[in-house]
């Protein structure tokens, strides 16, 4: 164990290439990716989840394999004394053959849920395969992926064992140490927030620590075991989508009473101890999607979540609430509702990131059109390729396609605002309203006495 780590990380999307970024400033890193096209954008300085810089990614990449041994040398054998360089940096790859010569292997693909709300471990078992193929003695897997607690050792392990014909905790070991990735978020990145570690054995629970430690400046937690380290990521976002549920809820009720939520909050926020969450859209691949990871578990020993899952019910609701808020007020308006046209501003499931995965800004976009309302979306994050291919939906990605602030195009019955990307902050939206016109605030970040209504 106290070999030079040389790693792997498995899947380079929102979690993997800046946590492979990061340790290849200090250990030599390739990052293994199965879609060829990303590696080849990637290998061209350019991170189309814009997480990382062009800067920063070119001075981390490097043109050769720093996990290859000297020539001639089989690095699959592990009991062969080989010289591996000693570069540091970050070599992207599709080839399983150039992360043969790692000895710490880091998987970091998502676990999303299936059609039913019921987790897809697919991913795991095929990046489980994956290494399986390469694995040799005394190396090590950790699993940064969302997960239900035991799935590291009760899921993964049997796949690394059967592929590889190796045996756990003898021939080779694991650590599960949950993401804390933000997706947009230029402040809190992966080395300023505190990480969980944990390990198979109390040995490698230590070297798992210690590898993290050497590059998160924000330090590390040392689990007493994989499963309760499995088991603190997934309450952490499920927490968030009961606190967000209940602003939600809050938000239904002070609009059957015409008071505005977010005044509410700004005043109940003066207590000294008031969690100042907001009402909104819960999208996304996290919040939106890690809870039903811990119900599902739950669920198969005997105990059904109410609360859970009645948070993620009504998080789900909130798409069509905000459309039929705003056909309430467009209604109210006397605005002829079927062929009204309608701007809704941002795809994305945040602002400030191309994410669109489990996005909630759909909800509201197919709840207005089944209304017989006319939408326009503009996201000037959002790929329009991604987003058409993904919801079959039309994304302008340039704000001047629209002439928004110009007046020069068709104008709005409404204007919806889904995402509070910074773009938005700032536009005059007038020029681009009818005389008789609603703008619905889903965020609450424009100006109040500019718009009808906030959620």
């Amino acid at each position: 164990m106290n070999k030079k780590h040389r790693i792997a990380v498995i899947g380079l999307g929102y979690v993997g290439l800046p946590l492979a970024r990061l340790f290849a400033t200090k250990y030599p890193v390739v990052g293994f990716d199965i879609n060829a096209e990303r590696i080849k954008q990637l290998n061209q300085g350019f991170d189309s989840t814009q997480e990382i810089s062009e800067e920063v990614l070119q001075s981390a990449l490097i043109k050769s394999n720093p996990l290859i041994a000297d020539l001639g040398v089989d690095v699959s054998d592990s009991d062969s004394h080989v010289q591996v360089q000693e570069t540091t940096g970050l070599y992207c790859s599709s080839d399983i053959n150039d992360i043969a010569g790692a000895n710490i292997y880091i998987v970091t693909v998502p676990t999303p849920i299936d059609k039913h709300n019921r987790p897809d471990l697919t991913p795991l078992y095929k990046s489980s395969e994956t290494i399986g193929n390469v694995l040799k003695k005394n190396d090590i897997v950790i699993y940064e992926s969302t997960v239900y607690p035991g799935v590291t050792e009760e899921e993964c392990v049997p796949v690394l064992e059967k592929v590889s014909g190796l045996k756990f905790n003898q021939d080779f070991f694991v650590g599960y140490s949950p993401e804390r990735i933000n997706p947009g978020d230029k402040e809190h990145t992966v080395d300023k927030i505190l990480k969980v570690t944990s390990g198979s054995t109390i040995e490698i629970g230590k070297v798992v620590d210690n590898l993290y430690k050497s590059v998160i400046t924000a330090g590390t937690h040392l689990a007493p075991t994989i499963k309760v380290a499995e088991a603190s990521k997934v309450i952490e976002n499920s927490q968030r989508d009961l606190n967000i549920a209940f602003m939600n809820e809050l938000a239904k009720i002070f609009s059957l009473m015409d008071i505005d939520t977010h005044d509410v909050l700004e005043a109940a926020g003066t207590k000294w101890n008031f969690l100042k969450f907001k009402p909104g859209l819960v999208g996304g691949h996290c919040i939106g999607v890690d809870p039903f990871y811990l119900a599902q578990k739950a669920q198969e020993i005997g105990y059904y979540s109410e609360l859970i899952l009645a948070a993620r019910r009504l998080n789900d609701s909130m798409g069509a609430f905000v459309a039929s808020q705003v056909v309430k007020l467009m209604i109210k308006s006397d605005i002829k509702i079927k062929g009204a046209k309608v701007l809704n501003l941002g795809i994305t499931f945040k602002e400030n990131c191309p994410d669109i995965r489990n996005s909630k800004a759909v909800d509201v976009i197919t709840s207005l059109q089944d209304y017989g309302v006319d939408v326009v979306t503009c996201d000037p994050w959002a790929d329009p390729k991604e987003v058409l291919d993904e919801y079959k939906i039309i994304s302008h990605q340039n704000l001047d396609d629209l002439q928004i602030n110009k007046g020069l195009t068709e104008k709005f019955d409404a204007i919806v605002l889904t995402v509070a990307h910074e773009e938005f902050l700032d536009l005059d939206f007038s020029a681009s309203l009818k005389e008789n016109s609603i703008i619905y605030d889903v965020k609450g970040v424009l100006n109040k006495n500019k718009v009808n209504k906030r959620l």
